[in-house]
C-alpha cells in the first residue's frame, strides 16, 4: 500500500512542477509526471528534510524539497528535450 502512495504523492508532485512551469495550451503529461515526481521527492525532498533537521519523516520541509526537485527536473527534461529537438 506504500508503494501505491508513493506512486501517488510523485505523480501529484510531478503534475504540480508541470503545471507550474505550464506550457500554453498543454496538459499534464502523466509518464513525465510521474518520473519528475519520483525523482523530485527522492533528491529535493531528501536533501531539504535532512537540511531541516526533520530525518525522513513527512513534514512541510520535505514536501517543498520534492516540489522543488519537480521543478527542477521537469525544467532540466524540457531543456533537454528542446536541446535535443
Amino acid at each position: 500500500m506504500i508503494i501505491i502512495g508513493i506512486l501517488l504523492f510523485g505523480m501529484l508532485v510531478g503534475a504540480g512542477a508541470q503545471l507550474i512551469l505550464g506550457e500554453a495550451g498543454r496538459g499534464v503529461d502523466w509518464g513525465t509526471a510521474l518520473v519528475a515526481g519520483l525523482l523530485g521527492s527522492l533528491l529535493g525532498g531528501m536533501v531539504v528534510s535532512l537540511a531541516a533537521g526533520d530525518g525522513f519523516d513527512l513534514r512541510p520541509s520535505g514536501v517543498l524539497g520534492s516540489l522543488a526537485g519537480a521543478l527542477v527536473t521537469t525544467a532540466l527534461w524540457r531543456w533537454w528535450r528542446a536541446r535535443s529537438a
